[in-house]
């Protein structure tokens, strides 16, 4: 992979994201300071906390260098503007433009919305991130299946075999039950039941 799929492809991993949820990423969501990513609105409409890799500082730093440049260019051509969730359309009329609001990956193609006769962005659609993705595991000649939510679990099951505790991680992952993060504990066990082979 490369370019911005694989950017978002890493990000996913690196924080446990869902691919909508690393899609819909804010400019405001992503924290430097503190080494946070916050999510808006995930799976059950909650929202949470979960951590920014170093290692994807330096390029997500110069990636959105790269969006403020389009997001400028977009505003002196009289574009720039951006859906808002709920009603803060109505509440900060201004802040379809301000640069806190803006996609961290936005679509390459500005659209005009027909009922405000804005002329927006959307965030990039999930299908090119899966798309790069299915061609990376075919180059790689992976046998298994892969998805983007792959990219997830994984992130789960390499937390817990770095001995994290369940319920850091399930708060990290956003699951309302810690029961539903205890399935990533059976692909640690080594063997059927946990149990090694004794020719091992």
């Amino acid at each position: 992979m490369h370019g911005v799929p694989q950017l978002m492809a890493t990000l996913m991993y690196g924080s446990g994201l869902r691919l909508l949820e690393c899609a819909q990423l804010r400019i405001q969501d992503i924290d430097f300071a503190t080494g946070q990513v916050t999510v808006r609105r995930g799976k059950g409409r909650k929202d949470r906390l979960t951590l920014l890799a170093n290692r994807l500082r330096v390029p997500l730093e110069h990636h959105i260098r790269c969006v403020k440049v389009q997001h400028h260019a977009d505003l002196i051509a009289g574009a720039g503007y951006v859906a808002l969730p709920g009603a803060l359309a109505t509440q900060y009329p201004s802040a379809h433009r301000e640069w806190p609001w803006q996609w961290v990956f936005p679509a390459t193609r500005r659209y005009l919305d027909p009922t405000t006769g804005q002329l927006r962005r959307h965030h990039l659609h999930q299908t090119v991130v899966q798309r790069s993705l299915r061609a990376a595991v075919q180059a790689a000649r992976v046998t298994k299946p892969a998805t983007c939510h792959t990219l997830r679990h994984s992130f789960a099951t390499h937390l817990l075999e770095a001995g994290h505790d369940i319920r850091t991680i399930q708060e990290l992952l956003g699951h309302a039950d810690v029961a539903t993060t205890m399935v990533y504990t059976h692909v640690i066990n080594p063997g059927p039941l946990g149990v090694r082979s004794p020719l091992d």
